[in-house]
């Protein structure tokens, strides 16, 4: 029975229990746990330089009010990070090529963002709806087009992130399964294909933490606008 490239997007089960659970749980498992000493070891070390930087990077542009986000947009970052270089492993399963999930992160959220901006200014914020200055006949039509514009960002977000990432692991897939069948007919175009796997394996690590960066980044900017 010939299996297909996408079978592996599939949830898997083991005795009826969704194992996507336990790829959700097993980020949380790796990272370290805060301790009362005065120093850490170097990956404790690193991974708080690191968000450091990043907090600082995606919270400067923000007004005092959004820096509440500060927390769970940074668990965030490191969550998908996380998920999205752990789904690059043989045998691994990877939650975030599924759109439910990444609709169920990017709705809510951007409804929060949406939310606090009608509580606190809603005149600042129902006015991105219609553009200061545009003439009377073309009001309908603005109106229209920017609500629609402001429903499908959180359809964007989910996409992106799900396509990107779907594409890589089909792309990795369909280039190892070429260097496996040249191997024996062609072995020096094996090695070509293979070199290619390596380096295109390279290229979706970055690509997973570039999209996990983009998500986060693009909430950061929904928020702004709303604070």
């Amino acid at each position: 029975m010939t299996m297909s490239f996408f079978d592996q997007f599939e949830s898997a089960t083991l005795l009826g229990v969704p194992l996507i659970a336990i790829a959700l749980a097993l980020p949380w498992v790796l990272l370290f746990s805060p301790t009362s000493r005065w120093l850490g070891n170097r990956f404790s070390s690193l991974l708080g330089l690191f968000i450091n930087r990043f907090t600082q990077q995606l919270f400067l542009p923000l007004n005092p009010g959004g820096h509440k986000w500060a927390i769970l947009l940074t668990s965030l970052m490191i969550f998908l990070i996380t998920l999205n270089t752990l789904g690059l492993l043989p045998y691994t399963f990877t939650p975030t090529t599924q759109l439910s999930m990444n609709l169920g992160l990017a709705v809510p959220l951007w409804l929060a963002t949406v939310l606090i901006g009608l509580r606190t200014q809603p005149t600042h914020a129902l006015g991105h709806l219609l553009p200061e200055g545009t003439p009377t006949p073309l009001i309908p039509v603005l109106i229209i087009i920017e609500t629609i514009s402001l429903l499908i960002r959180p359809l964007a977000l989910g996409v992106r992130l799900t396509a990107n990432l779907t594409a890589g692991h089909l792309l990795i897939q369909l280039i190892a399964t070429a260097a496996l069948v040249l191997l024996p007919l062609m072995p020096t175009v094996a090695i070509l294909t293979a070199t290619l796997l390596f380096l295109l394996t390279l290229l979706e690590i970055a690509v997973a933490m570039i999209q996990a960066y983009v998500f986060v980044l693009l909430l950061s900017l929904y928020l702004q606008e709303n604070v």
